[in-house]
């Protein structure tokens, strides 16, 4: 969620990678508009790709790894070195604090930023749903009201508008 609430401004903010995004030199539709709008033109295939990589992560975290609902902590990633068999190659750091800042903080200090990391969360998603409310409703979050562009694709079906080149369903 936070992750997708920072993509989301800067992509608002039309700030984006300079060269191609396709392996065929096609230019990345970041001009198709809103966040929505530069998904929907994404192609298929980059779209399966994130899927598919969020999939990865969420298999690999759930083999690995204890769920917080049966008693692991919350906000723990497990470490890819610790498990390579389910990774397809190395991996030179670890999602959770790949840079190794938290090895010296005491137990306390870790506990409350963790605290604070689960609290900021639940407050990106939040946010990033006010977004996509005010997008696809318009006036439905009053404060966002003439910030955000209207959109009016479908949100919650990612492959609508590539579907076989048609709109999902036809």
């Amino acid at each position: 969620a936070m992750a997708a609430f920072v993509g989301y401004c800067v992509q608002s903010n039309g700030i984006h990678w300079p060269w191609p995004m396709t392996s065929d030199g096609t230019p990345f539709p970041f001009a198709a508009g809103s966040p929505p709008e530069q998904w929907d033109a994404l192609p298929d295939a980059a779209k399966w790709q994130i899927i598919i990589f969020v999939g990865f992560l969420e298999q690999f975290s759930e083999a690995n790894g204890t769920h917080y609902m049966r008693g692991g902590k919350p906000g723990a990633f497990p470490k890819f070195s610790d498990h390579p068999e389910g990774i397809p190659h190395p991996v030179p750091f670890n999602l959770y604090d790949p840079f190794k800042f938290s090895k010296n903080m005491s137990e306390e200090q870790k506990e409350r930023r963790l605290l604070a990391e689960i609290n900021n969360g639940r407050l990106a998603q939040l946010g990033i749903f006010g977004f996509l409310c005010e997008q696809t409703i318009p006036g439905s979050v009053p404060v966002l009201s003439g910030v955000v562009q209207p959109y009016a694709g479908e949100t919650m079906a990612p492959f609508a508008t590539n579907y076989l080149g048609q709109p999902f369903g036809m």
